[in-house]
């Protein structure tokens, strides 16, 4: 019984994190709205910011890499494995989310010290494109911290018994 349940419980975060990883990605992607400012017209999307594409990158990788690791997880020949890539996923998430972060906040906000202006007023469907492919990577990057925390439960509990 006790079996079971962990591979439930692994097989929900993993949908979950695959699900959350996949809505960042699309969303993302999905991203672009065109502005006209002071009759010169631009474009806002993703690709235009090295960030954003290293965010797209990052959330892709972790989609592949979590619909991989769903078929393979039943199997017990890889699960150390399993939960050293599930870290490194959750670190390359993190790294990502908080380029992104770092870069949507000065779209947002703009940076009166170097002189750059917000772009949120001009480009508002991007930006809300922005912050829910950044809220659904917080989400993944939480479930992947949440599943790290208990397949480290599940490793140690044999080898420490209460």
């Amino acid at each position: 019984m006790a079996k079971t349940k962990r591979i439930i419980i692994t097989i929900l975060l993993r949908l979950l994190a695959f699900g959350a990883t996949l809505s960042a990605t699309v969303v993302m992607v999905t991203s672009h709205e065109s502005a006209e400012v002071m009759n010169i017209k631009f474009s806002a999307k993703y690709s235009n910011s090295p960030t954003f594409e290293f965010y797209v990158t990052a959330e892709a990788i972790a989609t592949g890499y979590g619909l991989i690791v769903l078929f393979l997880s039943s199997r017990r020949s890889v699960d150390r494995l399993i939960v050293i890539l599930d870290v490194v996923i959750a670190l390359i998430l993190t790294s990502s989310i908080s380029a992104a972060l770092a870069v949507a906040q000065i779209g947002k906000k703009g940076d009166t010290h170097a002189g750059w202006l917000p772009v949120c007023n001009q480009v508002p469907k991007f930006c809300d494109h922005v912050t829910g492919a950044l809220i659904a990577g917080f989400v993944a990057a939480i479930v992947y911290l949440v599943l790290n925390l208990y397949s480290l439960h599940v490793f140690l509990t044999p080898l420490f018994p209460v």
